[in-house]
């Protein structure tokens, strides 16, 4: 076997040498290194990995920072990738994915839904009376909205439903709150969405959309109840539900055509529901934020002369506007 370069061979002690001090360290009969041992190594440099090596270049101050190169690659990366958490570009087009999966439902509501008052549900294009469903949503249920036959458009204008979405998922996104409660929200907002746009469009709400929104929400609701929250504001949130529904009916009953209509009255029922488990200062706060946005929006209308006086406007949009703005104040 080779001898290493620098290391003298072990050999006995001589008997005239004497006994070894107790501070003296190292393997019982190794020779401490001479001088000539010493000028070796020095000669020899230091030793170096064939894969790792430092090197410290000097600075103008006199000191140096330490970088590590290796013979295999020259830089290393300071990121530490985590091979099974994907990053955050994929998750976000996960999330795009996710929501274009709802907007030919949504489509699809407004487009069978917004029709005058006492007329059958539209099944199928205006133009053309091609079927229109979910079995073919593209083109007819996408952002262009257009008739794969005639292309004429199909319920709501273009990218005006994915627009609605993106401003739905931010008030989600913003309103903080237990899960079940949050998945209440998103409940009523994917309800919400169709019923705003056929209230502008035909100044109705079907009850194939209002009657979900006020059921789902309640239940979801009893669900965070079950999750944790405490019973009192399921029952506050029922009694606001119930007590605004009844207020906005009352007014149909008594002024007719000059009230709110009896839709606007079961959206109520969904939006007391919301306002009410936040706490009876939400529904105070969200029934005078939906008057004055409504009154803004009529003087500005009045003003440039869009509307006359004797005009009725759709109350349904100002009632989802004003919910969504108390609960990101109070949320």
């Amino acid at each position: 076997m080779d001898d290493v370069q620098g290391v003298r061979p072990v050999s006995p002690v001589p008997a005239d040498r004497g006994s070894v001090s107790a501070d003296r360290v190292g393997p019982v009969g190794e020779h401490p290194a001479s001088p000539e041992d010493m000028g070796r190594v020095e000669r020899a440099g230091p030793i170096r990995s064939p894969k790792v090596a430092v090197d410290v270049p000097e600075a103008p101050g006199g000191a140096g920072d330490a970088q590590v190169s290796t013979g295999d690659a020259d830089l290393i990366s300071d990121r530490y990738v985590d091979p099974v958490r994907p990053s955050r570009s994929v998750t976000a087009v996960r999330r795009l994915a996710g929501l274009l999966t709802v907007v030919p439902v949504l489509r699809l509501a407004v487009a069978r839904y917004a029709v005058p008052p006492g007329v059958a549900d539209r099944v199928g294009c205006d133009g053309c009376g091609v079927a229109v469903g979910l079995d073919r949503p593209l083109p007819a249920l996408g952002p262009t909205a257009r008739c794969p036959d005639c292309a004429g458009r199909v319920g709501a204008a273009p990218f005006l439903v994915e627009a609605l979405l993106v401003v739905a998922v931010a008030v989600l996104a913003l309103v903080d709150g237990p899960v079940a409660e949050r998945v209440a929200l998103a409940w009523w907002l994917g309800c919400a969405i169709p019923l705003v746009l056929v209230d502008l469009a035909v100044h109705r709400l079907p009850d194939r959309l209002t009657w979900p929104a006020a059921v789902g929400t309640w239940a979801l609701l009893g669900v965070a109840v079950a999750a944790g929250a405490g019973a009192g504001a399921w029952l506050r949130a029922v009694t606001a539900g119930v007590a605004l529904g009844l207020a906005f009916a009352t007014t149909t009953l008594l002024l007719g055509r000059r009230g709110f209509g009896l839709g606007d009255a079961k959206l109520a029922l969904g939006v007391g529901a919301l306002l009410g488990w936040q706490g009876w200062g939400a529904v105070v706060t969200g029934l005078v934020l939906t008057f004055l946005l409504s009154a803004l929006v009529g003087v500005v209308l009045l003003a440039s002369r869009r509307v006359g006086w004797s005009s009725h406007l759709p109350f349904g949009p100002f009632l989802v506007a004003g919910t969504c703005a108390t609960l990101l104040l109070t949320g």
